[in-house]
């Protein structure tokens, strides 16, 4: 039985991994992406916005 008991914990997180990445998958694309995709671009406006106004300064 100390085999089982062995085997479990990376079995257990395995079966995790596999189903965050299954998840991760599925969640890619479909009607959310141009929302999920407007809200990076929007995010990436703002950490771009003090380096562009800050820059001139320097």
């Amino acid at each position: 039985m100390d085999y089982v008991s062995a085997l479990l914990p990376p079995v257990v997180m395995a079966a995790f991994f596999i189903a965050l990445v299954v998840t991760i998958v599925k969640s890619q694309g479909g009607p959310n992406k141009a929302k999920e995709d407007a809200a990076v671009d929007a995010a990436l406006a703002r950490a771009d916005a003090p380096r562009q106004s800050g820059g001139d300064a320097a």
